[in-house]
């Protein structure tokens, strides 16, 4: 399967140094991702899609704690990767994708931190931080996945 980046590294250089990304780019990505929670919580059938677009936030977050843009002193994110990897495991199994109550204000945090630093950092930053993460889920396409990483497939 071939993974096509979104955003390459001329994106980056063009991007704009001192403004957030556009308003109309943020909230469609984060209608994406919100939806994508609201499906995991109630949906009569959420979809692999809906736990992309979860997942996609605590990538995003992991790459902005990576790069030094946020800090994550209570280990929140490697706990979501663990929630978003059971809920995986089971659907693999033939459960729904569903969360627990406790994973879902987990990832309702780290949405809502996410979302805070998408209308506060500067568009660059974000389209870099977006690179980097699309980068790494390349290399898990291609099967070169650290310990940590998960694969939703049917």
């Amino acid at each position: 399967m071939k993974y096509k980046l979104t955003y390459s590294m001329l994106d980056v250089m063009m991007s704009s140094p001192d403004r957030p990304m556009k308003e109309s780019s943020r909230v469609h990505q984060l209608t994406r991702m919100w939806g994508g929670l609201a499906a995991l919580e109630t949906a009569d059938t959420p979809t692999q899609a809906d736990w992309i677009a979860v997942s996609d936030a605590v990538n995003m977050m992991e790459t902005l704690v990576k790069m030094g843009f946020a800090k994550d002193e209570d280990n929140l994110i490697a706990e979501a990767v663990l929630v978003l990897k059971a809920t995986a495991e089971k659907y693999k199994h033939g459960t729904q994708l569903r969360l627990t109550g406790a994973g879902i204000q987990l990832l309702r945090g780290i949405l809502e931190d996410y979302a805070y630093l998408a209308e506060n950092l500067d568009e660059r930053t974000m389209v870099h931080c977006h690179r980097k993460t699309e980068m790494r889920i390349q290399d898990i396409i291609l099967g070169r996945a650290k310990p940590n990483d998960v694969r939703l497939t049917a």
